[in-house]
């Protein structure tokens, strides 16, 4: 994250001297197993010794991951007295190194002391209160606690936009034309996102077309998706959780405080676990600002005006990042078949199979008309001249022209013409369907299985 590490150092001189009054005042019981290693974190260097000597005498491969969190946001010294006991209980070497010490966990056989839960929330309500709610043994899980990392920031502390100010397109001045941005349009109502403003929020809650939409980017794994928040009723007022999982950011929703993947579109921590929700996905363009303002001269655009202070300008925000292709966390699987961050149009129709497929971004840039089937859709991936991705539905319609812009040919002749949510000749159409662009590592551990076209 952005300021990730500066929040850290902060943190390091604030959480010394931070009392278990907080745990106390937000009824977190604090006992046992947890009790002992939040004193770690809690108590100076020096008077460490008494509890690592009671931690090393009833030693349990369980403590590893514990201790591992811990040194993540511990100082010099602290970190010191944490690795001698961490070295000589596990036989590995990794220095202060957590996302090697995590990497080297994750392949040993799962092991978890009962209590590891409150553990994570008494260590994490030390930096943010709110945090105190997302963990505990009562708590329904779909994934790995010890998976989910804390990204370093408080709840929200990368603010996501609600309801954003939009500009009309001639009045976005501070746009050039080889900007990236995010283009979607609902019911007629277009609007553009740029990469260079929601890197900075990564997520954006806005009515659209008359319809309410969360777009989530995880700039680590290099994702915008379009969600609808409504699901069977009930509007999920979605936030940024300040924890990832895999690399990839973990939402909350405000009612429950519940933990959700932003890939899944599903709640994976919490009272929403197992109650059948699933966000239904919608489609969205990565593309530059001059083609989607030349498709859509009425969209709106995202105002500088956002209410937060942060430089704005094209490529600023995660450029170190994005220039190598190395992580900030470290994940439990990996597939190298491409980079890391080898981008990938990425594909899931949950609503007709559980099938997943990701298309390599180059291999699509030479075929502007790509056609395969996902379980039982058949769909044709369009690409323009700017590599925009778009999916349709094919239904067996064989396509042998596309001049890159909005109109088609199929192989009977007929004329097929493009548009935002759908392909239509005379009174046949076929509907556009829900695709982004991600890294190839950020989708692959989400989705293991993963079918790869490259």
């Amino acid at each position: 994250m952005p300021f990730k590490f500066l929040l850290i150092a902060f943190l390091l001189v604030l959480l010394p001297v931070t009392s278990q009054s907080t745990l106390a005042d937000n009824h977190i019981p604090v006992s046992g197993t947890a009790s002992k290693f939040v004193e770690l974190i809690i108590m100076p260097p020096e008077l460490m010794g008494d509890p690592l000597r009671e931690i090393s005498e009833n030693w349990t491969d369980g403590y590893t991951p514990m201790l591992i969190e811990i040194l993540s946001l511990s100082g010099a010294e602290r970190a010191n007295l944490l690795l001698e006991l961490l070295q000589d209980k596990t036989g590995q070497k990794f220095g202060r190194d957590t996302n090697r010490w995590f990497s080297w966990w994750w392949q040993q056989e799962q092991a978890q002391v009962a209590d590891y839960a409150t553990f994570k929330s008494s260590l994490y309500g030390l930096i943010d209160e709110k945090f105190l709610l997302y963990f505990s043994t009562s708590r329904e899980t779909r994934i790995r606690l010890d998976e989910v990392r804390w990204g370093g920031v408080i709840q929200d502390g990368i603010p996501p936009l609600r309801q954003p100010r939009m500009l009309a397109a001639d009045e976005a001045s501070y746009l050039e034309d080889d900007n990236i941005v995010f283009g979607i349009e609902i019911n007629g109502d277009a609007r553009a996102y740029p990469k260079r403003i929601l890197a900075w929020h990564e997520m954006f809650v806005d009515d659209i077309g008359g319809i309410n939409f969360a777009g989530v980017y995880c700039t680590l794994c290099g994702a915008v998706i379009l969600y609808k928040t409504n699901h069977n009723g009930t509007r999920h007022d979605l936030g940024t959780s300040g924890f990832l999982y895999r690399s990839n950011k973990l939402m909350y929703d405000k009612a429950t405080q519940s933990l959700w993947n932003t890939t899944w579109g599903e709640p994976v921590i919490g009272p929403l676990v197992d109650q059948d929700i699933r966000l239904e996905r919608s489609y969205l363009v990565t593309t530059t600002w001059g083609e989607w303002k030349r498709r859509h001269p009425d969209s709106k655009v995202l105002s500088l005006d956002t209410g937060y202070s942060r430089n704005y300008d094209e490529g600023v925000a995660y450029r170190q990042y994005f220039a190598t292709d190395e992580l900030m966390f470290s994940i439990s699987t990996s597939d190298d078949r491409l980079n890391n961050k080898d981008e990938i149009l990425a594909l899931t129709f949950p609503q007709f199979s559980e099938e997943t497929m990701a298309i390599s971004a180059s291999f699509l840039q030479n075929k502007p008309i790509y056609v395969n089937r996902l379980g039982s859709v058949e769909f044709v991936v369009l690409t323009d001249t700017s590599g925009a991705n778009r999916v349709y539905e094919a239904k067996n319609h064989s396509f042998t022209s596309y001049d890159q812009d909005v109109t088609l040919i199929d192989s009977k002749g007929m004329k097929w013409s493009l548009s935002e949510d759908e392909l239509k000749s005379g009174d046949l159409v076929l509907a556009r369907l829900p695709a982004h662009r991600a890294f190839w590592f950020g989708w692959h551990s989400a989705f293991p299985d993963t079918t790869l076209v490259r």
